[in-house]
C-alpha cells in the first residue's frame, strides 16, 4: 500500500501544478456525459482507454460487462446516470480475450461465478448457428465477445429506465464497443440503439402508469376492514363498557 499512497501524493502534486483549482471543481459536483459499462478486467481501465478525465464518465464494471435485469447494482447505476446525471451516451464495452466469455464457452464448473456466466451461455444459445460455424477457436471467441456486447446493449433497451428516457427531450444514445488489448484500439460495433428498441418494442415496450390509472385499477376489497371474510366483527363500544363494569 505504500506504493499506492506514494503514487497518490505524486498525482495530487502534478494535478495541483497543472491546475490549482482542479480538485475544488471536482468537489463541487459531477456532470458526466457518458456511462461506461465495462468488464472488471484490470487491463481495461475505463478512463485510460477512452481518454476521459475525472468527472467526465460514470462507470460500472462487472465480470464480462453484463447487463442483467435482476442486478440491482447495475440498475441503480443506470437509473442514477440517466435520471439524475443526465448522461448523453451509454456504452457497453467488452474486450477480446475476456476470461469470463472464455469460461462461459467452456464446459467446466468454476463455482459461484457459473450462475453469472449463464447469461453469456444464453448469448451462445441465441446465436448458436453463427457461433458453431466459426471453425477457428480464436475467431470464435472474438466473435462471442462481440455478440455478448450486442446482446447487453439489447438488454439495456429492454429496461424501463431506458424506455422512459427515450421518451424524454434528450434521449440517451446506446453504443456497443470492443477493446482490443493487443493494440489498444476501441472498435465500434455500430449497434443502432434506436433500432434495437424499435425492433423489440412489440414484446418489451412498457409505459409508466399514471397515478389516476393506478387508483382506478384497484379492485380489492371495499368497505369496513372489519367486514372482510375471516375477520371478527368489532365489538360495540357499549358492550365493552358493560362487560368491564360487571
Amino acid at each position: 500500500m505504500s506504493k499506492i499512497l506514494d503514487n497518490n501524493k505524486k498525482w495530487v502534486s502534478s494535478r495541483n501544478a497543472e491546475d490549482p483549482e482542479f480538485f475544488q471543481r471536482l468537489a463541487n459536483g459531477q456532470q458526466p456525459k457518458y456511462l461506461f459499462i465495462g468488464c472488471s478486467d484490470s487491463r481495461v481501465p475505463a478512463s485510460g482507454i477512452t481518454g476521459t478525465g475525472p468527472g467526465e464518465m460514470f462507470v460500472h464494471r462487472n465480470i464480462a460487462n453484463l447487463v442483467v435485469h435482476s442486478d440491482m447494482n447495475l440498475l441503480s447505476v443506470l437509473q442514477y446516470a440517466v435520471e439524475v446525471l443526465g448522461v448523453q451516451d451509454i456504452m457497453v464495452c467488452g474486450h477480446y480475450g475476456c476470461g469470463g466469455v472464455a469460461a462461459a464457452a467452456a464446459n467446466k464448473q468454476y463455482g459461484l461465478i457459473d450462475n453469472w456466466l449463464v447469461n453469456i451461455r444464453d448469448v451462445i444459445r441465441l446465436h448458436e448457428t453463427e457461433y458453431l460455424r466459426i471453425s477457428d477457436d480464436t475467431e470464435r471467441m472474438r466473435r462471442l465477445v462481440e455478440l455478448n456486447v450486442i446482446e447487453q446493449v439489447r438488454n439495456l433497451a429492454k429496461t424501463n429506465i431506458i424506455q422512459n428516457a427515450m421518451r424524454s427531450d434528450k434521449p440517451p444514445r446506446l453504443h456497443g464497443l470492443v477493446y482490443d488489448i493487443a493494440d489498444g484500439v476501441l472498435k465500434d460495433l455500430n449497434v443502432d440503439g434506436g433500432g434495437v428498441i424499435k425492433d423489440m418494442e412489440h414484446i418489451y415496450a412498457t409505459e409508466a402508469a399514471h397515478k389516476d390509472d393506478e387508483a382506478s385499477s384497484y379492485e380489492g376489497p371495499q368497505g369496513d376492514p372489519a367486514d372482510l371474510p375471516g375477520e371478527p366483527a368489532a365489538e360495540p363500544a357499549k358492550a365493552k363498557k358493560t362487560a368491564k363494569a360487571s
